[in-house]
């Protein structure tokens, strides 16, 4: 009995010590770099959907790959353990997308799968937010398509020759 009651103030011990540090270390160096990630991280989506809205696959694949690199340096706080594993799988679902629009050249495949991506980044997109940014989920009512604008203003990038301008603004962040 003495034993259990020794690890246990062992085990209470180190993690009163363990939150204690990890809440020291929290600078305003750290608080901006982490800000400064959230916003590459937006503006990389953001600079893909807009390669799909001018029809420019190759920068649509250049931009994916920055999505997809600044995703990976990305490190998820302040979440509870069922929802750090819930946002880990969603963000590698993310990086597998941004791979498949890699592969390809074929705007209209790239279209498919931006689509796709932009669901799962629009769950993510609360984690991803930068404390200054707004962000809109807009969607295409004739399709159901949605994607993720820091602008209020419509600018389809799945249709973009025909219905540029087709879409409504569902919610915002």
């Amino acid at each position: 009995m003495k034993r259990i009651l020794v690890i246990a103030f062992i085990c209470l011990s180190t993690l009163g010590h363990a939150q204690l540090k990890s809440s020291e270390e929290v600078t305003p160096d750290l608080v901006e770099k982490r800000e400064a990630q959230k916003k590459e991280i937006t503006k990389n989506y953001l600079d893909l959907k807009n390669s799909l809205i001018i029809s420019d696959s190759i920068a649509v694949v250049k931009n994916a790959d920055a999505l997809k690199n600044s995703l990976k340096n990305f490190k998820f706080k302040k979440l509870r353990l069922e929802q750090m594993n819930e946002a880990t799988t969603k963000r590698r679902e993310i990086i597998d997308l941004a791979t498949q629009v890699t592969a390809t050249k074929n705007i209209n495949k790239q279209r498919k799968i931006v689509q796709e991506l932009s669901v799962k980044f629009w769950d993510l997109a609360p984690k991803f937010k930068a404390e200054d940014a707004t962000l809109y989920l807009q969607v295409c009512p004739m399709t159901g398509a949605v994607w993720t604008s820091d602008s209020k203003e419509i600018k389809n990038p799945y249709y973009p020759k025909n219905m540029l301008t087709c879409g409504e603004v569902k919610a915002s962040l």
